[in-house]
């Protein structure tokens, strides 16, 4: 029987390797330890013991957040099929089996798994929960926010209200658009990405002043740690307008109306200068300084940066840089200095909080942990 398993004396490390397992199964988080290791003593565990259906679930699911996918199905569907299997197992099998097959792209198989669980009488709230991962995941961005707004999951709904207030100004349909980004703000006020889509679609109309406004109003509302958000997607988004001009050979694009960088740069930095010091804004600040031209301005913006953080490696990397033209170098120290210095401006600036995943480009949702909101700004080298 399967609870006779459980009374055996178990190996060193079993219980940890058992938790972890769970961990996986709940798809919260991946194990802290060698889930390798883990694979291996849990196989044996089963070739010993082949009644253990908890360590077998368990087992797949480990495969499962190795990228074995074809092996964890074999697990589910060898369950599923097993002669008297108990109906709470074959019901965790069947879910277990949709989670298999929506990490490996088979959406379609993976709904149908899910209704099978569902009529087996699996949690109705963890069902509900992945068929809204799967509309997400097949770009049905409206029915993903109501799903994961009656799961009373705030969060995941604002994101997915942005992503559909994307799509609508891609279709040219701005009103449905703004209403998908207020509804996403009400639902969420500390929707970074929807204060931000905002900020880009008052940027592409060439209003500056509305910028700044909703700028201000968003330092307010969004957690302090992800305020950097704000001013890094606006960045990107002036790399976007300046690459699209170079491109376009004079034809209207999307962000043919969109602000000069010196009246943004004038309209933002008074917003700026009115927040609490903080080192991530000011670095921002010096950047947009930068765009225009204003070196000695920015240089100050750089120095107040490092006065509130002396360690903070990119604003002191951007004051060498900006110092290197008054050292007299030979031509091949200059050579090596730029090497390094552009290695240097490669190093990822961003990493999930959560389990450390390093990222170059902004991210919502860690493509690792999954976990909402966790990106963070390296502004100490060793982070």
């Amino acid at each position: 029987m399967v609870w006779n398993f459980f009374s055996r004396k178990k190996p060193i490390g079993f219980d940890q390797n058992i938790k972890a397992a769970r961990y996986v199964g709940g798809g919260e988080t991946f194990p802290v330890q060698d889930t390798r290791a883990a694979i291996e003593e849990l196989s044996q565990v089963v070739k010993n013991d082949p009644e253990a259906v908890e360590i077998y679930l368990a087992l797949g699911s480990l495969y499962r957040s190795q990228g074995e996918i074809e092996r964890a199905i074999q697990i589910r569907n060898s369950l599923i099929v097993r002669p008297g299997l108990d109906r709470r197992f074959k019901a965790r099998a069947w879910f277990e089996l949709g989670r298999d097959f929506r990490r490996g792209g088979f959406l379609d198989r993976a709904d149908r798994a899910f209704q099978e669980a569902r009529s087996l009488g699996q949690n109705p709230t963890a069902i509900h929960h992945e068929i809204a991962s799967l509309a997400a995941e097949r770009g049905s961005f409206e029915k993903a926010a109501e799903s994961f707004g009656q799961l009373n999951l705030p969060l995941p709904q604002a994101h997915y209200l942005v992503r559909l207030a994307m799509d609508c100004f891609e279709e040219g349909n701005d009103s449905q658009a703004h209403r998908a980004l207020r509804h996403a703000i009400r639902a969420y006020p500390g929707a970074v990405e929807a204060w931000l889509e905002q900020i880009i679609q008052a940027y592409k109309i060439g209003n500056e002043d509305r910028v700044a406004s909703i700028l201000r109003e968003a330092l307010t509302k969004v957690a302090p740690q992800l305020s950097f958000v704000l001013l890094e997607g606006l960045i990107q988004a002036l790399n976007k307008a300046e690459n699209a001009k170079q491109h376009s050979f004079g034809d209207e694009t999307e962000w043919s109306r969109v602000c000069s960088d010196t009246t943004l740069t004038a309209a933002i930095l008074p917003v700026i200068e009115s927040q609490e010091p903080d080192v991530l804004l000011h670095y921002y600040g010096s950047l947009l300084l930068l765009r225009i031209n204003d070196i000695e301005n920015a240089k100050i913006w750089l120095e107040k940066t490092l006065l509130l953080q002396s360690d903070f490696w990119l604003a002191r990397l951007e004051l060498f840089e900006l110092s290197r033209e008054d050292q007299t170098l030979t031509p091949f120290f200059n050579e090596q200095l730029s090497f390094f210095i552009g290695r240097a401006h490669k190093v990822h600036r961003f990493f999930c909080g959560q389990c450390g995943l390093k990222r170059d480009q902004l991210f919502l949702n860690c493509p690792r942990c999954r976990s909402w909101h966790s990106i963070t700004f390296r502004t100490d080298f060793s982070q």
